[in-house]
This record gives structure tokens, sequence and C-alpha cells, in this order.
């Protein structure tokens, strides 16, 4: 097999490709003792960055207010050939503007149920979660991937 991290890091226009096609990030944040508070949520990803949303008043939240910083895991295979992941270390930015939430949500909303339009009554939903929510973007600071697929065999195996 190939050796080196090299072999296996997948290129911007495949993180992009991956990224998008995905569904679910883990997020972890800072807690106040220092320790990782780590969850999974839906998000969508568009120009480069990953946003969702969540309650106002989650545990989150109240990390990013204290601390920006945040590392981001998306990853998908079940053997070990088909690993491939990008983890995204970077900063949090808290959007509260409404008419942002609202457009953060419906992308997440559309993401979820395979963009299937859900009409005035999925928009009537979205605009009511969205008084309860923030958006968070995140800036990219570093980005790492990997694509155990890209690995070959030694010749002769």
């Amino acid at each position: 097999m190939s050796s080196g991290r090299n072999a296996v890091r997948m290129t911007e226009d495949e993180i992009a490709d991956y990224l998008s096609d995905q569904m679910k990030v883990q997020v972890a944040t800072l807690g106040p003792d220092g320790w990782p508070h780590l969850t999974t949520l839906f998000y969508v990803y568009t120009e480069g960055q990953i946003a969702f949303w969540t309650y106002g008043r989650s545990q989150k939240v109240l990390n990013i207010g204290r601390d920006d910083r945040v590392t981001l895991l998306v990853e998908s295979g079940d053997d070990y050939d088909q690993l491939r992941g990008v983890s995204i270390q970077g900063r949090a930015k808290l959007v509260t503007e409404y008419d942002d939430i609202v457009r953060i949500g419906a992308g997440v909303v559309r993401r979820m149920t395979g963009g299937a339009d859900l009409g005035e009554f999925g928009d009537q939903i979205v605009a009511a979660q969205a008084k309860k929510r923030v958006g968070v973007v995140i800036e990219p600071t570093r980005v790492m991937s990997w694509d155990h697929s890209k690995m070959t065999a030694p010749p002769g195996a």
C-alpha cells in the first residue's frame, strides 16, 4: 500500500465535493472547564465554509461565546479502505440576524430532506424555529483530509 499522509490527502476540489455530499458534522467546542464538548449536527456547506443552526441557549453557543475556537469532523466509511473524512480547525462566528438564521436553517432543512421543497408549511416551521436559534459559520484555519480509497496495493499483492 502507498505510505504517507500525502497518498490519502484529498485535493481542494475533492474536499469541497465531499463536504457538499455529506450531511452531519461533529462539532467540538471548549467547555468552561477546558474539556471538549462534542455534538453532531446537520450542516450546509457554501463558499468554503460549514454553517449550521442551533438553539441560542445551547452549551456549544455558550462555549463559542467564551472561546470561538472549534474543531469539526465530517467522516464516512465502514471498512478501513473506505474511510474518508475532513477535519477542520477554525473560528466560529455566531449569526444573530434573523434573516441570516432563516437562510442557514432553510439550507439545513433542505439537506435533511434530500432537497425536498417543503413549501409554505416548511417555510413557516423554519421561520418559527429561527426565533429560538442562532446560526454558526465556521471560518477554517486548518483543514486536514483523508481518503483511504486512494491507497493502492503493493505490486504482486
